[in-house]
């Protein structure tokens, strides 16, 4: 790897870092929302009570996407720390663990260009799946008969 593929690497493992805040966020949200429901859920209206478990539906799917997020920062950081040697001793690694399929030898590695793509595309979709939680979050409190 280049050095400036290394520092692509780099950023992208520190941008991954930051981007964690979101990660516990949408967990406290999930937290709170299946705390209210066990605790009160006798007590709140249907559109409340259907807002929480929204949150906590979405927060399954919002902690998978938080998982690969930081998996993907590890193995960004490892490259860019020369720990991992090149992507194609990655890619190895990936599907002797049974993380990735075995690709067929003819089949080039997948360009950092790529990887960096894929990463980000999945970070614009873990933001998603935040503000959804976040939105539905507000509606329940919103609904929610405080008398």
């Amino acid at each position: 790897m280049t050095d400036n593929e290394r520092a692509t690497c780099a950023a992208l493992a520190g941008l991954l870092r930051a981007f964690m805040v979101l990660a516990i966020w949408g967990f406290a949200l999930t937290c709170i929302s299946a705390l209210v429901l066990a605790l009160t859920l006798r007590s709140l209206s249907t559109t409340a009570a259907m807002g929480f478990g929204a949150v906590v539906i979405l927060g399954v799917l919002e902690r998978y996407f938080a998982f690969r997020l930081r998996f993907d920062e590890a193995l960004f950081d490892g490259l860019a720390r020369n720990t991992v040697a090149s992507l194609d001793a990655l890619d190895h690694a990936l599907s002797s663990l049974g993380v990735r399929e075995t690709q067929p030898a003819q089949q080039t590695t997948r360009s950092l260009d790529n990887r960096v793509q894929g990463t980000r595309q999945l970070m614009q979709r873990h933001a998603i799946v935040v503000a959804c939680q976040s939105a539905m979050f507000l509606l329940a409190l919103m609904t929610q008969d405080l008398s």
